[in-house]
C-alpha cells in the first residue's frame, strides 16, 4: 500500500540527517575537493610506499611513468565510477549497501571496514612512534616484531593517546587535519630537493645536478636501480602501474569514497582527486623513495630496515620528525574512528566510543610489531581484493540494472536478504584471492577481474532472485521519498546562515603568514638543490635548511590554526544568531538544529 505524502514527511524528520541524500545546498565547488584530496593522500604511509618501490628494485623509467599511468587510472576510476553514483544516489556506501543489501550484508561490510581500517591505523602509529624512538636513544626495529621494550611502551603510549582522542575529541583534530594538507605536501617536496645533491656527489664526485637527463641518471643509478636490494631483477613499469592503482581501490573501485563525492556539484569534481593522487601518490612517493635511499647510502643502512623516523630526520631535520609523527597521527586517528563506526555497525546498540575504545585495544598491540606498516603495499593490496567487489555490486545496483530491465532496491521491495550481493561478494573475493597468491596476473591488480566477476555475478543471480519483478508500487513509493527528502533539505537549508567568509586584516594577515613560512621552506630547499657547489657548502647550508624548517613549521601551524578558528568561530556567530532569528519568529528551522549522529566515513 502506497503511503501518503504525510506519512513520507514524519519518516524524513525523524531520520538522522545523514541517513538521507544530500541537499543542493550542502555540495562543494572543485576547489574544496582538490583541497580535500590533497590532505587525505599525503600521510606517513608515503615514507613507506616511496621506500617499496625502490626494495622492490623498480627502475626510474618504471617509477616516472608507472606512476603517472597508474595514479591516472584512479583518477579515471574515481571520475567515471566513483563520483556518478555517488552524486546520483546521494549517500555514503555504508547507508546505500543498507538500503538495497540489507542488514546481514551491511554488518558484514563494517566488519570487514573496522578490520581494514584498524590495521591502517596501527600502521601509522607506528610510523609515528619510528620519529619519536630516534630522539630517546630507542634503537630501529629491524625485526618483525618489538626487539626493545621502550618501543612497545612508546607504541602504546602513541595508541592509547589517539583512541582517547578518537573517542573524545575527534573534532578538534579533524580540524586540526584539515590544514596539514599544504605543509606535508611541501615537506615531501623539499626533503627530496635538500638530499639530491649528497645523491649527486655519491655518483659523481659533485654536489650539483645540471640538467634533467643527469637527473635521471643519477636517480637510476642510486636509488631505483631497477634491481632489488639483493641484486634481483626488479619490478616493471606495468606492476608499479598496479600498485598505483591498487593503494586506493576500496576507495575508488571499492566505493568508500561516495561518502566524500557524494557532495560533489559537478561530475568533474571528480577530476579534483588528482590532487591528491599527484601530490600524494606522485611527487610524494618519488620524493620518499629518493630520500629513503639517500639515508640508507648516508647512513650505510639497507633501506629494508630503515624507519620513516630514520629518514625524516636526515632529510628535515626536526621539521622531519614532526612530518612524521603528524602525518601519521592524523591518518590514524581519522581512521580509528571510521574504524569505531564500522563496528558500531556491526553491533548496533553499542555506542561509538565504546565501539571506538575496543577497536583501539586490537590497535594497540598490532601496532607494537614493525612488520605491519613494512607491508602496508600488500595489505592495501588485499583491502582492495576484499573491498573492491562491494563496488562492484553497488555500480551494477544503481547503474547497470536499469541496463538489464531489473529494479534497484528489488530485494527491500521484496522484503527478502540479498543473498545476491552476499555470493557475489563472496565468489569475488575468492576470485582475487586466488589471483592474489597464485599470481597469475600481477596481484596489484587482482580487484580488476573481483570487481567485474562481483558485478556480473550479482546481476545474474538477483535477476533469478526477483530483481526483474514489477515493484511500480515501490518505485512511485521511493521516487516520492527522495524527492521529499529534497524538499525537507531545501527548507532546512533557508534556516541557515551560508559559510560566513573572513575578510577581516588579521585573517588575511595571518593567511599571508602561513603562505610566506611555506615559501621561505621551499625557496631554501631550491637554494640547497642549486646553488651547492661542493660538500661543505651543501652540509653548510642543509643545516641552515634545518634550522628555517623547524622554525617555519612552528609558524606555520601557529598561523593556520589560528586562521582556522577564527574562521569556525564567525560560522558559529553566524549560526547562532540564525537560530535567535528563528527563535524570535517561532520557526524552529525544520529541524536546522539537528545534529548528525555521526560523521560521514
Amino acid at each position: 500500500m502506497a503511503r501518503t505524502t504525510e506519512q513520507i514527511d514524519r519518516q524524513i524528520a525523524n531520520t538522522d540527517p545523514e541517513l538521507l541524500p544530500v541537499g543542493e545546498h550542502e555540495k562543494h565547488g572543485a576547489k574544496h575537493f582538490a583541497g580535500l584530496y590533497a590532505a587525505e593522500n599525503v600521510a606517513g604511509t608515503e615514507f613507506v610506499f616511496g621506500a617499496t618501490f625502490v626494495i622492490l628494485g623498480a627502475g626510474i623509467w618504471d617509477v616516472l611513468i608507472g606512476l603517472l599511468i597508474g595514479n591516472a587510472l584512479a583518477v579515471l576510476t574515481f571520475w567515471l565510477i566513483t563520483t556518478p553514483v555517488a552524486r546520483e544516489v546521494g549517500l555514503s556506501v555504508y547507508t546505500y549497501l543498507l538500503r538495497f543489501g540489507g542488514g546481514s550484508i551491511s554488518r558484514i561490510y563494517n566488519l570487514a571496514n573496522a578490520i581494514v581500517f584498524a590495521v591502517i591505523s596501527a600502521a601509522m602509529l607506528t610510523v609515528s612512534a619510528t620519529a619519536v624512538q630516534r630522539v630517546i636513544g630507542i634503537p630501529t626495529q629491524a625485526e618483525a616484531y618489538p626487539t626493545h621494550l621502550g618501543f612497545v611502551i612508546l607504541v602504546v603510549a602513541f595508541s592509547v593517546v589517539a583512541v582517547l582522542v578518537a573517542v573524545f575529541g575527534f573534532n578538534a583534530l579533524a580540524e586540526f587535519a584539515t590544514i596539514c594538507g599544504p605543509w606535508l605536501a611541501t615537506m615531501f617536496t623539499v626533503g627530496g630537493l635538500v638530499l639530491l645533491p649528497a645523491v649527486a656527489e655519491s655518483v659523481t664526485g659533485v654536489t650539483t645536478i645540471s640538467s634533467f637527463s643527469e637527473f635521471v641518471d643519477i636517480a637510476g643509478a642510486t636509488v631505483f636501480t631497477g634491481v632489488t636490494p639483493e641484486g634481483e631483477p626488479g619490478i616493471g613499469m606495468l606492476e608499479v602501474a598496479g600498485l598505483a592503482w591498487a593503494a586506493n581501490s576500496f576507495a575508488h573501485a571499492g566505493m568508500i569514497d561516495m561518502a566524500l563525492l557524494r557532495y560533489a556539484r559537478k561530475g568533474w569534481h571528480g577530476l579534483m582527486t588528482s590532487t591528491g593522487m599527484l601530490f600524494g601518490h606522485y611527487v610524494a612517493w618519488f620524493s620518499a623513495g629518493l630520500m629513503g635511499a639517500a639515508t640508507a647510502a648516508l647512513t650505510l643502512t639497507s633501506i629494508t630496515v630503515l624507519s620513516p623516523g630514520d629518514v625524516s630526520w636526515v632529510a628535515l631535520g626536526y621539521a622531519g620528525y614532526v612530518t612524521v609523527v603528524v602525518a601519521g597521527w592524523t591518518t590514524a586517528n581519522a581512521n580509528l574512528y571510521r574504524a569505531g563506526l564500522a563496528t558500531q555497525g556491526v553491533f548496533p546498540s553499542m555506542s561509538r566510543g565504546r565501539a571506538t575504545l575496543i577497536v583501539g585495544v586490537i590497535v594497540v598491540v598490532v601496532a607494537c610489531f614493525p612488520f605491519v606498516y613494512r607491508n602496508y603495499a600488500p595489505l592495501v593490496t588485499w583491502a582492495g581484493v576484499l573491498l573492491a567487489p562491494v563496488g562492484g555490486i553497488v555500480y551494477a545496483e544503481h547503474k547497470l540494472f536499469p541496463r538489464f530491465g531489473l529494479t534497484e532496491y528489488w530485494a527491500r521491495f521484496k522484503g527478502v536478504t540479498n543473498v545476491p550481493a552476499i555470493i557475489a561478494w563472496a565468489a569475488a573475493f575468492g576470485v582475487g584471492a586466488v589471483l592474489n597468491i597464485t599470481q597469475i596476473i600481477s596481484p596489484y591488480f587482482a580487484f580488476v577481474p573481483a570487481w567485474i566477476v562481483a558485478s556480473l555475478l550479482y546481476i545474474a543471480l538477483a535477476r533469478r532472485a526477483g530483481a526483474a519483478d514489477d515493484y511500480t508500487e515501490e518505485v512511485k513509493d521511493n521516487e516520492l521519498f527522495l524527492e521529499r527528502a529534497q524538499e525537507f533539505k531545501r527548507r532546512q537549508a533557508e534556516s541557515l546562515p551560508g559559510h560566513v567568509k573572513d575578510t577581516s586584516t588579521l585573517t588575511r594577515m595571518l593567511r599571508g603568514i602561513w603562505m610566506l613560512a611555506l615559501a621561505v621552506i621551499l625557496v631554501y630547499a631550491l637554494v640547497v638543490f642549486l646553488d651547492s657547489p661542493d660538500i661543505y657548502t651543501y652540509l653548510t647550508q642543509r643545516n641552515t635548511f634545518y634550522t628555517i624548517a623547524i622554525t617555519g613549521t612552528v609558524v606555520y601551524f601557529v598561523a593556520a590554526y589560528w586562521e582556522l578558528r577564527r574562521g569556525k568561530a564567525l560560522d558559529q556567530r553566524a549560526h547562532e544568531q540564525a537560530r535567535a532569528d528563528a527563535g524570535s519568529t517561532g520557526d524552529d528551522g525544520e529541524g536546522g538544529e539537528k545534529e548528525p549522529v555521526g560523521a560521514a566515513v
